[in-house]
């Protein structure tokens, strides 16, 4: 890695003027270029991620339309630092480097069961004071949560450790459904390749339209994904691990082998034997989100799942996911997925080649798995529910309308009960990939 100098102007035609700002952006600092891109190194990081920001803003593409930045690789703390694969690396600067940077990118951090150095964090708070712009990829968006560079903002980071950042920075508006969120100053984006995406469109704010596609072309990828400018995004997401051990484990098993019926969050309380304003607050406290938030997401992800294997109209749809009407579930599943159900189903099929086979939805309980798999292009039973493995992680937050797509055009900146449910959960810690865990595992 090394260092890269150049400068950039960044001009746009009043046609590409940006709106304003939903923050008031500080002024950038006089001894800071907005042309100066400094990228902030761990030891431990995944070098895929670490690599992003310095192929995009570190080599010189001048040639192809792309205006040059100037690229400082710094080290967060003493060296020599070694990536996740063992490579070792040395960085030409440290973190006094920072002070001359208009944008800092934290493009991973080691583990998100650490805190991180507090030279590093003092070091991103003054470069933030100062009128820079903070970027973190994937779990980057720790360090900056860390700093307190989030609180009382949306942000996203790897759907993996979403439920651990809204638990552990309350007061942060974890999205994990988007590919990156851009609040003006601070900028977060979801794991791993999204960190490409997320970089690309900061090309294109300081630079227009263009230069970011001269810029993928070269990279080999699309400007924007299509898949998030058409509103097809994936809800695959899990619980986080310490829920296996915990006694609510039973009552969400329970809710979802029937998610088919109608029931709310009261009547998950009384399971618990809890009032529902006591169960509202152990729920958050586990998992970091509202229970009535976390009940709709599942039912929204498993009308997914049959507008994906089952023929089942809109209609049948809505009353096999306990919906009251089909009109709540087009409300809801519009505002988790960004299209209609009849839209979502019309795209994923267009999108599937003709050849791949009736992906099978799993089964209701473990007797299913007994008898077999069931036959091609067999309907899903009426009360079947995702294995915990697959099941989607809580948001965290209020539904809102505020949290789609936050990129503004701007510059710069129950009752206890025996079960294979139960029996699952209880046996999730052993299960290794099954509950993909927070803890000791290479993040990204």
């Amino acid at each position: 890695m090394s260092q890269e100098s150049g400068s950039v102007t960044a001009t746009e035609s009043p046609s590409q003027a940006p709106s304003a700002s939903p923050r008031a952006i500080r002024k950038l600092s006089a001894r800071r270029r907005p042309e100066v891109v400094a990228v902030l190194l761990f030891s431990g990081g995944p070098i895929f991620e670490s690599s992003i920001p310095l192929s995009v803003f570190g080599i010189d593409r001048q040639d192809a339309g792309v205006p040059r930045y100037r690229l400082l690789v710094c080290a967060g703390e003493d060296g020599p630092l070694r990536t996740t694969g063992g490579l070792e690396l040395t960085a030409p600067y440290g973190l006094e480097a920072l002070s001359r940077a208009g944008t800092v990118v934290v493009p991973t951090w080691r583990s998100i069961s650490q805190a991180p150095p507090p030279e590093a964090l003092e070091s991103i708070r003054r470069a933030h004071e100062e009128g820079a712009r903070i970027i973190g990829l994937c779990t980057g968006a720790f360090v900056l949560a860390a700093a307190g560079l989030l609180d009382g903002r949306p942000a996203t980071t790897h759907w993996m450790y979403a439920p651990t950042l809204a638990k552990r920075y309350p007061s942060v508006h974890v999205d994990p459904r988007e590919l990156f969120v851009d609040d003006g100053d601070v900028l977060t984006s979801a794991g791993t390749a999204a960190g490409i995406d997320l970089c690309l469109h900061v090309v294109r704010t300081d630079h227009g339209g263009e230069a970011a596609a001269a810029l993928a072309r070269r990279l080999v990828v699309p400007p924007r994904r299509s898949d998030w400018q058409t509103g097809q995004r994936h809800l695959d997401r899990s619980l986080p691990e310490e829920i296996g051990a915990d006694p609510l484990a039973e009552v969400v098993a329970w809710a979802l082998e029937h998610l088919h019926e109608q029931f709310d969050v009261e009547a998950l309380a009384a399971r618990a034997y809890m009032s529902r304003r006591t169960f509202d607050r152990r729920f958050r406290s586990l998992t970091g989100s509202a229970p009535l938030q976390w009940l709709i997401t599942q039912r929204v992800l498993q009308a997914q799942r049959l507008l994906e294997t089952s023929d089942y109209s809109v209609d049948e749809v809505a009353g096999r996911c306990g919906f009251r009407s089909p009109v709540a579930l087009r409300g809801h599943f519009r505002r988790q997925l960004g299209s209609s159900p009849a839209s979502y189903r019309a795209a994923y099929r267009a999108r599937r080649p003709q050849d791949e086979p009736e992906r099978q939805p799993p089964p209701a309980d473990l007797s299913a798995l007994r008898r077999g798999p069931a036959p091609a292009g067999a309907a899903a039973p009426a009360g079947h529910h995702p294995p915990v493995s697959q099941v989607l992680a809580p948001l965290g937050k209020p539904e809102s309308d505020a949290y789609a797509a936050r990129v503004p055009d701007q510059p710069g900146r129950g009752e206890p009960q025996d079960g294979p449910a139960r029996s699952r959960l209880r046996g999730a810690r052993g299960l290794g990939a099954a509950l993909p865990g927070p803890r000791d595992r290479p993040v990204g």
